[in-house]
């Protein structure tokens, strides 16, 4: 255990703290217990991956050189392993020492044997499933950290956990949130200087947003830094919040205000700054959180704290006064640009407001910033400051107005990587277009589980694509960050799409929501390899030796916010979202498993059972729409990672009961509804579920009628 007197010296200068020891030899890292600080500020990704970004910077470029241009096309499958859960699978894999550490839906972790795909070790923090209502894009885990050999994760209810790295027992438990609130992580742990950083989600629910760091060692709490201000009559927590207040008004603090730091959390070492970003508001409306107007400081911005303490060191706001979740928790990049004519330690991101940022990493000065996607919203930049011109529409409508970027942003939370070598971000954006208006007489009350968008009114739109196409549209660009332009643009099937790596052999990695894993050329975006997956990619690929031979590895899984209930793309549009981890290596002779079709859509032999009246199924509909849609999507016709419930059989149809209200499956993720609703209500339910699987059929057989003529 760490004693008084190491959180003494965590206070101390860093020059006190660091030694001037050589960084250490990848081949002495032999497993997670060698993971410490020396190591992981020293972390590359060479023979393993010991960070969620590979490294502090989270940069995502690999040294390795077994795979290049010209052999990449000879890629086969090494071996895959079943995560076996629905819900959406974003979590980056960590590697040491031949071992594989993965998160997955409901924040269980897996080892596993990175010699032949074998399980060692499965623990399930056992998240009571009906937490998942508060999730508000999905189930989900990014990742974990490793530490001194022990394996770190949050989980979806609020809790940091400790496992041992070789057995996976429980070393310690640490309740981060109040239970009473609606927090959730969803985020990747970061360790840094011995302190496990985790923030939290749930600005969607009313809650106030925050950062804390805990002793990796036992648990401890060390300190919690708050990212917008509470009640002024309470007191505020610190000189940074006190400033803060000054940029809100009214009663920001009844809906709690929002701020939340779900995502990224980046470390620089040499400058001794953690940097954390920030969420939308709560509610999203300014106007309803904030009367007076204001740039509701620490919204939609990066700020720098010292790692030791939490203390704040400097904020840049991306975007002031957010009315439209344009969030500021994606994806940091730390690395070194000539600006000006010389060396700048830089931060770049690109947030969801459609614009990429270049900010002084020591100062959080504004050097750059261009649109990487098209936006509506802002007149643009202020070339000194970086501070947009919002457009007086785009702020405050009661007739529906177009904006774009939608609430997923330009770019949302799946990682990008950098390349020092080609000097290009490798960026994985979205063009989506909503109509959006926010009703005069919308009134804050405690958990707007279904409207939990906290305000605005949206309706997902198609329009023209700067890229040519139409609709809903994702693509991989080869951003220049000195030059703020795109080198090479990739059109991809559809909007939600997988992040990125990066190799010094100029290649990039992505998967995407169509169930592919592709290599490109990193110098002009051609294609250079592919795999069918036939399950919706979304997190980082990475690489990694084993036995001297680089292996690259993928976890696939549709899901999370717009794979929920909506359906991925191409060929993986026809099979059922069930994670599984994929690995690749150079002659790999493994057949690609085959995955599993959905089920026809069908009408149970219940049916006849169940009243079809038209007011029992306006009540089901109703009631449906209170407890299910979130999940299974209107009418029950979810073609995402949650189930289709009109393809259920007679099977589930005769065990509804037991399966809502008696919990029988909610070891896979169906929680019991038990005390919510009662049996009748239930059978109103299924009864509305039925009717919509009657309605598709009859929309399936006129339209095959419609072919055939």
């Amino acid at each position: 255990m760490r004693t008084r007197l190491h959180a003494l010296l965590l206070l101390l200068p860093a020059a006190a703290c660091t030694a001037d020891a050589p960084p250490p030899e990848p081949a002495s890292i032999q497993s997670a217990d060698d993971v410490t600080d020396a190591v992981l500020e020293a972390a590359r990704p060479d023979g393993n991956w010991l960070t969620y970004g590979g490294n502090y910077a989270e940069d995502r470029f690999s040294t390795l050189g077994e795979i290049t241009r010209d052999n990449v096309d000879q890629l086969g499958l090494a071996w895959t392993y079943d995560i076996e859960l629905r819900g959406g699978v974003e979590a980056t894999p960590l590697v040491v020492g031949g071992v594989m550490y993965i998160s997955s839906p409901w924040s269980v972790v897996h080892a596993i044997d990175t010699r032949t795909g074998e399980r060692l070790w499965r623990h399930d923090p056992g998240v009571p499933r009906i937490r998942g209502r508060l999730a508000c894009c999905g189930v989900v885990n990014r990742g974990v950290a490793l530490y001194e050999g022990k394996v770190i994760v949050g989980t979806i209810d609020g809790r940091l956990i400790a496992l041992d790295a070789e057995s996976g027992d429980v070393v310690w438990e640490a309740l981060t949130i109040d239970p009473n609130e609606a927090y959730t992580i969803t985020g990747a742990v970061r360790v840094v200087q011995g302190l496990a950083i985790i923030g939290n989600g749930g600005a969607e629910y009313g809650v106030r947003g925050y950062v804390s760091a805990y002793d990796a060692d036992d648990g401890e709490l060390v300190w919690r830094t708050y990212t917008v201000p509470g009640n002024p009559a309470d007191g505020f927590e610190s000189e940074a919040m006190e400033m803060a207040a000054e940029t809100w008004s009214g009663e920001w603090w009844v809906a709690g205000g929002g701020g939340t730091a779900w995502d990224s959390i980046i470390y620089d070492p040499d400058l001794d700054l953690l940097y954390v970003g920030t969420g939308n508001g709560s509610p999203w409306s300014r106007h309803l959180r904030s009367p007076g107007g204001g740039d509701n400081l620490f919204l939609a911005s990066i700020l720098a704290l010292r790692p030791r303490t939490g203390e704040y060191v400097w904020h840049f706001q991306t975007t002031p006064g957010d009315h439209w979740d344009y969030t500021a928790v994606q994806p940091m990049t730390l690395a070194d640009l000539e600006f000006d004519g010389r060396m700048r330690r830089v931060i770049m991101q690109a947030p969801k407001n459609g614009f990429f940022y270049v900010l002084d990493a020591e100062t959080g000065e504004f050097l750059s910033g261009q649109e990487y996607i098209v936006q509506n919203w802002a007149e643009g930049l202020d070339l000194e400051t970086g501070r947009p011109t919002d457009r007086p529409e785009a702020v405050h409508a009661e007739v529906w107005t177009l904006i774009t970027p939608a609430a997923l942003g330009g770019h949302n939370w799946q990682p990008q990587s950098f390349n020092p070598e080609t000097g290009l971000m490798y960026l994985p954006i979205q063009e989506g277009w909503v109509e959006r208006s926010e009703p005069p007489d919308w009134v804050y009350t405690d958990l707007e589980i279904e409207d939990h968008s906290f305000g605005p009114r949206v309706n997902n739109v198609g329009h023209e694509s700067r890229y040519g196409a139409r609709d809903d549209a994702g693509f991989l660009v080869a951003w220049d960050p000195q030059a703020q332009q795109a080198r090479w643009t990739v059109p991809l099937l559809g909007y939600w799409n997988g992040g990125t790596m990066t190799t010094t052999t100029g290649l990039v990695f992505q998967g995407g929501g169509d169930g592919r894993f592709v290599a490109y050329d990193a110098e002009n975006g051609d294609q250079l390899w592919e795999i069918s997956t036939g399950l919706g990619i979304l997190g980082g690929p990475v690489t990694y030796l084993v036995d001297g031979r680089q292996h690259v590895t993928v976890a696939a899984g549709w899901g999370g916010s717009r794979g929920r209930s909506g359906a991925p793309y191409g060929e993986a549009a026809n099979y059922e979202q069930r994670g599984r981890v994929f690995t690749f290596v150079l002659g790999g002779t493994g057949d690609m498993p085959e995955p599993r079709r959905k089920r026809p859509v069908s009408v149970p032999a219940v049916a006849a059972d169940l009243p079809a009246d038209e007011a029992s199924l306006a009540s089901g509909e109703e009631l449906y729409r209170q407890y299910c849609r979130h999940c299974h999507g209107t009418g029950g016709g979810s073609e995402g990672a949650m189930p289709n419930l009109q393809r259920a059989t007679d099977i589930v149809h005769r065990n509804f009961e037991d399966i809502v209200l008696g919990g029988s499956r909610e070891p896979q993720g169906m929680p019991s509804y038990e005390g919510l609703i009662d049996a009748g209500q239930l059978r109103l339910i299924q009864a509305y579920i039925v009717s919509q699987a009657r309605e598709t059929l009859a929309d399936e057989e006129e339209e095959a009628e419609g072919g055939a003529n």
